[in-house]
């Protein structure tokens, strides 16, 4: 079986796998990461690689928030002491709660702007950190602008993480951060595991009594279920779920939606949207704009002439004008073209209509 298109949740895409589908044309990512995907390989080979962003969104803010209700009200513990015949309502009395205190997110993108509605819904002040959030956009999102994480650290009685793992984000949640981050706070994880250093976790669990609640674990297992040991499970400041953040059913009929709209897309356009490994601009200085009548053969011609001055196509539109008998292709090109090559160009056919060279910026 050579498919055209793999549609993948969790399961990694390797290098190995994907040259070994010589039709491979689109990877869709049923989710929004797609660190478990080889881009590199996959743009080697020309195939795209799509994801299905921000359907799941809703579900992992309930689950963070779940996350921030059970270390507040000791929900598992509580639940655990009743199935071994124990009550103990003097222990679980002593909670802060949540009303008034300050949430500090981290990364305001779909899931952080969901974050955001429930917090205000509880009652949570939000200070907020982002890449792309300025002082303006947090007064527009209703939260307190914060320059920079440890910033939003400092301000907060509860931190959730919601980033996409990138080079930029790996480690981010340093011992910066856990410095700057009151004592007996609760860090929330539901985004991506290497986003936050679990050494520096642990020490300041240790010595700052911090809790937390994670939902992403170093070393998960590769399979839905079996065993797993971590030694940052068995701290008892620690509430953890199994990665499911977005595993409800809502989301999960949201993503399919989505990935039968991509897969309908490209099958009707060629172009699949969402695609995470196209280049946003290719390093070339030319364009070539080829006014032209809409018949065979006329840019076979011009590409015989770019090529004989040794120049590459890059990227290629050819638009066709109402009507169906005008055109017009754009063609981006690695190299100038010299007025000669121009002017062979424009005479290489009746049909071309005229040439003109731009220089990119």
């Amino acid at each position: 079986y050579k498919p055209d298109i793999l549609v993948v949740r969790s399961t990694a895409v390797s290098g190995k796998m994907i040259n070994a589908v010589p039709g491979l044309n689109l990877i869709i990512r049923a989710g929004s990461g797609y660190n478990t995907i080889d881009i590199e390989t996959a743009s080697e080979r020309s195939v795209y690689v799509s994801k299905c962003p921000g359907m799941n969104s809703i579900a992992v803010a309930e689950l963070a928030f779940g996350l921030i209700l059970s270390i507040d009200r000791h929900i598992p513990d509580n639940v655990i002491q009743l199935r071994n015949g124990k009550w103990n309502k003097k222990e679980y009395s002593k909670s802060r709660g949540i009303f008034g205190k300050t949430l500090g997110i981290i990364g305001t993108g779909r899931i952080g702007k969901e974050m955001i509605t429930r917090a205000k819904s509880f009652g949570m002040h939000v200070w907020a950190w982002s890449r792309s959030l300025d002082p303006e956009k947090a007064e527009n999102l209703g939260v307190k602008y914060c320059g920079n994480p440890e910033q939003a650290a400092s301000q907060a009685d509860v931190v959730s993480i919601h980033l996409a793992l990138t080079d930029d984000t790996r480690g981010l949640i340093g011992s910066a951060f856990f410095d700057a981050m009151k004592p007996v706070a609760y860090l929330i994880n539901t985004s991506r595991s290497e986003i936050v250093d679990h050494e520096a976790l642990k020490k300041a669990m240790d010595e700052k009594d911090i809790w937390a609640g994670l939902d992403v674990f170093e070393n998960e297992p590769a399979v839905s279920a079996g065993e797993f040991k971590n030694d940052i499970t068995i701290n008892k400041q620690l509430y953890g779920t199994h990665h499911i953040g977005a595993s409800t059913k809502q989301a999960q009929s949201a993503v399919a939606d989505e990935a039968i709209r991509v897969i309908r897309k490209y099958i009707n356009t060629g172009k699949p949207p969402n695609c995470v490994n196209l280049m946003e601009r290719t390093p070339v200085r030319f364009m070539l704009s080829v006014h032209h009548r809409n018949r065979v053969g006329i840019l076979a011609g011009v590409f015989d002439i770019i090529r004989d001055a040794d120049n590459n196509v890059e990227v290629m539109e050819n638009i066709i004008f109402e009507g169906a008998e005008g055109a017009c292709a754009r063609i981006q090109i690695d190299g100038r073209m010299s007025n000669d090559d121009l002017d062979k160009i424009e005479n290489s056919s009746a049909d071309i209509l005229s040439v003109a060279q731009v220089e990119l910026v």
